[in-house]
């Protein structure tokens, strides 16, 4: 079910500026890094460092990205097509509603972690109306969010 608290609003589309982010990576023969990071693009209500993927190396089939949801925030219902998601809770409580019409409910906290199978209906909640949740999200898809679908849970209903 979802949170009757939460005033519904649509899923949010990727910021779409065009970003160079190679600038935030060092490397080369095969290596590449960043080194920390900060926070740089937003998508559905959740700030993104610049991470890696196709956009800044050369990954065919992996990315990688520290994601926070602010205090109170939320990521609003979608589906990831065709890719798995897995998540390591750094800082925060989280809530994710999840399933045909979100009706299932899994709280996490700093030190779990999280795997979400491609297809699944979630909903993401921060907890907290004074702490972000932190989290190290890793994707087996380098083009992170390409293949993400906004989802409507009435239609489940």
């Amino acid at each position: 079910m979802s949170d009757p608290n939460i005033q519904r609003k649509p899923y949010v589309a990727a910021d779409e500026k065009p970003q160079d982010l190679t600038k935030f990576v060092e490397g080369e023969d095969g290596i590449f890094c960043i080194r920390g990071g900060e926070q740089c693009r937003d998508w559905n209500g959740i700030q993104y460092q610049p991470g890696l993927s196709a956009k800044n190396v050369n990954a065919k089939q992996l990315s990688m990205n520290v994601a926070t949801i602010p205090p109170g925030g939320v990521a609003y219902a979608h589906i990831h097509d065709g890719f798995e998601v897995m998540l390591y809770i750094m800082k925060g409580k989280v809530r994710h509603v999840y399933g045909k019409g979100l009706k299932k409910i899994i709280d996490n906290e700093a030190g779990d972690m999280i795997y979400t199978e491609p297809g699944v209906p979630h909903e993401v909640y921060n907890l907290s109306d004074t702490e972000p949740v932190v989290a190290i999200v890793a994707r087996s898809d380098a083009n992170e969010w390409a293949r993400i679908i906004p989802y409507d849970p009435a239609q489940d209903a």
